[in-house]
C-alpha cells in the first residue's frame, strides 16, 4: 500500500488509538473537526459532534 487517505475508527481513547496505527506504521496528519449536513450524511448519523 503506497498510501491511505481516510478511515473513520471509533475508539473510546483517541490517544490510545492514534497509538496503534502510529505502532502499525501510519503517520499522524493534523486534526481537523467536521461536522454538519455533509458529516452526518457521510456516516448515517444526525447531529454528530466529534470530539478531539
Amino acid at each position: 500500500m503506497l498510501r491511505f487517505d481516510h478511515v473513520g475508527v471509533v475508539v473510546d481513547d483517541l490517544e490510545l488509538g492514534t497509538a496503534f496505527f502510529v505502532d502499525l506504521g501510519f503517520e499522524r496528519s493534523s486534526p481537523m473537526r467536521l461536522e454538519g449536513e455533509w458529516v452526518d450524511g457521510v456516516v448515517g448519523l444526525d447531529g454528530v459532534e466529534p470530539e478531539w
